[in-house]
């Protein structure tokens, strides 16, 4: 078994409060969820109206499927014209790591 984690730090656009945060990040987080099938949810910065860290976990019987998941996930998310990603960090734990 084989499970990844991916970091996702995103600058919001024409965002003013933390309302329009909320409406801004939770379609990203649900169409995520959707459309590859992984857990997601906003991880970070929940105070900072411009800035989100959104956590995506991936598990699979193989690490190349994780890998494909985690990299598309990261590349819906940068193809968002309303986001801008400014950092993606990943983990990925098999059966060897402790």
């Amino acid at each position: 078994m084989f499970v990844g984690a991916l970091e996702l730090e995103l600058l919001l656009g024409d965002v003013r409060s933390l309302k329009q945060k909320r409406s801004a990040v939770r379609p990203v987080i649900a169409e995520l969820r959707k459309r590859f099938e992984v857990a997601v949810a906003e991880a970070g910065h929940l105070d900072l109206y411009r800035r989100s860290l959104i956590g995506v976990a991936a598990v699979a019987a193989d690490g190349k499927q994780v890998r494909d998941v985690l990299d598309a996930c990261e590349r819906f998310v940068a193809a968002r014209p309303d986001l801008e990603l400014l950092s993606a960090r990943r983990r990925l734990l098999g059966p060897d790591d402790e």
